[in-house]
């Protein structure tokens, strides 16, 4: 798509508005049920798809194509980052009623990052053809760590501050407790932070890591970077409300890991097919329309099975618990 600065400026001023409509509706902080969670879930995925609508009004399919892919992608890819903010918020203790301010700065942060990363790709791609070579290979390299960590049950493992973290900690100092959703504090004549800037932060840097593998991920999809921001961008909006939607449920989604695998396996492969074919290699290209099929039918049995070996384990775990029946004379 030729994308004008225009549609650039209005696409980023309705995303920020979007966003400040989002933060004034939570402004108070508040214990978030799940009927809320689901209306602003429905909500955010509905703007996604009338945004991908509006993109096939104007600049057909193909580009559309794209963007439900992308979005459909990322979306999976930020469902299990949610793993990851839960042993976050329960790392630092978040009382319940502060944990949707902490995820929505946190993803704004992430957003952020995720721009920068976005525009980094779109110049390295336009500079380097080879990158996708690179791209391809550290996607496949990251299915098959997914596949080892699901093996090793990565997600029941704690959270770990990484070094930036802990170096930002040392340097300013941290409360021992929250007060309320302030993020600095004066203790003893000095300016400390509080465990919600803590957080916030660990939430924000952490998705620097998911960002190394999703960016790629959607790259394989689309070079459009107009395409990769607003598909990233609505992806992340809803996260939060994903967060308290499904958060009882992420423990059941047991196969999540392996169905993203195949993706990531699968967009890698795409990757280095592209890149052959841009050397003049002569190598079939796989379509976007066999690609959004692809993902959608991944995710549509990797769910199902999850839900399904996780019915089956409760079933077995009860009959197992269940207390014996003793037989009276």
């Amino acid at each position: 798509m030729n994308v004008s600065l225009t549609t650039w400026l209005l696409t980023i001023a309705a995303l920020c508005a979007l966003v400040a409509v989002d933060f004034f509706i939570g402004r108070k902080p508040h214990d978030v049920s799940v009927k809320e969670a689901g209306i602003w879930s429905a909500v955010w995925i509905a703007l996604a798809i009338a945004f991908g609508l509006v993109v096939l009004a104007v600049g057909g399919g193909k580009p559309a194509g794209e963007f439900f892919a992308g979005f459909i992608t990322e979306k999976s890819l930020s469902v299990d980052n949610l793993f990851v903010f839960v042993l976050i918020m329960a790392k630092f203790a978040v009382p319940s009623q502060y944990q949707q301010r902490v995820l929505m700065v946190g993803v704004l942060m992430a957003l952020v990052l995720r721009a920068i990363f976005i525009a980094a790709g779109a110049a390295i791609i336009s500079s380097f053809s080879w990158v996708f070579y690179l791209f391809g290979a550290f996607l496949i390299f990251t299915a098959w760590k997914l596949i080892q960590d699901a093996r090793a049950d990565g997600h029941d493992e704690e959270y770990e501050e990484n070094k930036l973290l802990k170096a930002v900690e040392k340097r300013f100092g941290v409360a021992d407790r929250y007060h309320g959703t302030k993020l600095w504090i004066e203790e003893n004549g000095k300016r400390v932070m509080t465990p919600m800037l803590v957080v916030m932060l660990a939430i924000g840097s952490t998705d620097v890591l998911f960002a190394l593998d999703s960016i790629p991920a959607i790259y394989g999809l689309t070079q459009d970077p107009y395409i990769v921001f607003t598909a990233n961008a609505f992806a992340l909006m809803g996260l939060r409300q994903l967060y308290f939607l499904i958060g009882g449920l992420l423990k059941k989604l047991v196969h999540l890991s392996y169905g993203l695998s195949i993706i990531l396996g699968f967009i890698g492969v795409k990757l280095v097919l592209h890149a052959l074919h841009e050397s003049g290699v002569r190598v079939p290209e796989i379509s976007i329309p066999f690609s959004l099929g692809f993902i959608v039918l991944v995710l549509a049995v990797t769910t199902a099975t999850s839900l399904w070996a996780s019915r089956k384990q409760a079933e077995t775990e009860a009959r197992h618990g269940a207390p014996e029946q003793v037989e009276t004379p």
